[in-house]
């Protein structure tokens, strides 16, 4: 059963895309969950067990009962480091045109400068001052909710930040795991996996909270998105389960197939430990750029699909 579109709070997803965490620079959204679990915990279903710190870097999980099946959530978004002069080097693969409004602070203070592209494809910033070499920039905040779409910087993945924690209020059973590098090569879920499989080793399923494309195929407001396959293909037996508790639970889903692209399904994939994936996710438009926008409809069937296949996997 799919939960209800009113009311639909989006306080938290307001704070979510106001904290700044490119790849590399993912703490101070870690510093903000954990402090988030802290006082909001004790109103959940069941209170988690914190993993952070230490060996796990800016990575963090929760760990609630006995869990069988994990959730991946990257905390990273694209942005752009500051070069030399006015020179600016993209970090993932943001959409760039000119004029986009970048934040960032240096060693001077803030900084509120704008995107210049130029021929050839260099990218470089305006603002009144030199920002200091190695600063990261990121889409100014700015988000947008009307009565049918959510439109800002960075829905891909603080909606998928978001789903992991809306899910966590009613979680019995179960691992979230908050990841990073994601949109820069990866490179944290190996160890992440390893961790989850010499510790819990009875978890063998994993569920990619992530945000997808809207496409020839994939639609605004037709439900969320199941991915079959991007560049990588989960296990068939796996998705059929996957599939048939989707039918039964009544949320609105749409198939996604594509060629190419990829998220930490890739990495848990490739790693050496038996953990089947899909990837579910909402799909956008606008990716990568300050106007990602998301259909509130299909935002809430992927929150109510994780609930249920949290609970019955």
């Amino acid at each position: 059963m799919e939960l209800s579109l009113c009311p639909f709070v989006m306080k938290l997803l307001e704070k979510l895309i106001d904290i700044p965490s490119p790849s590399g620079s993912e703490y101070l959204m870690t510093d903000f969950i954990i402090d988030y679990v802290k006082k909001n915990s004790p109103e959940w279903s069941n209170k988690p067990k914190v993993i952070s710190g230490g060996t796990l870097q800016d990575n963090l999980i929760l760990v609630f009962g006995k869990p069988r099946t994990a959730i991946f959530a990257h905390m990273d978004t694209i942005g752009f480091s500051v070069r030399y002069q006015d020179q600016l080097v993209p970090i993932g693969g943001p959409h760039a045109e000119n004029g986009y409004e970048l934040v960032g602070r240096d060693g001077l203070g803030f900084i509120d400068a704008k995107l210049r592209l130029e021929d050839g494809g260099e990218l470089f910033y305006d603002f009144p001052r030199a920002i200091e070499t190695g600063t990261t920039l990121t889409w100014k905040p700015n988000l947008k909710v009307s009565e049918d779409f959510i439109e800002g910087p960075y829905m891909d993945n603080r909606l998928g930040i978001y789903n992991a924690l809306k899910v966590a209020e009613t979680l019995e059973d179960g691992i979230i795991v908050f990841s990073t590098f994601e949109e820069h090569g990866g490179g944290s879920v190996p160890m992440l996996t390893k961790y989850i499989h010499e510790h819990y080793p009875i978890v063998r399923q994993a569920l990619i909270s992530d945000i997808t494309w809207v496409t020839e195929g994939v639609q605004h407001g037709k439900g969320v998105a199941v991915s079959l396959r991007d560049r990588n293909i989960p296990r068939r037996k796996f998705i059929e389960r996957i599939l048939a508790l989707a039918d039964e639970s009544g949320v609105t889903y749409q198939l996604e197939v594509e060629g190419g692209g990829s998220s930490d399904g890739r990495e848990v994939h490739h790693s050496p430990y038996p953990i089947d994936w899909v990837f579910i996710g909402a799909p956008e438009d606008n990716v990568h750029s300050p106007k990602e926008k998301v259909h509130i409809k299909d935002l809430v069937a992927m929150i109510s699909l994780y609930k249920f296949l949290m609970e019955h996997l």
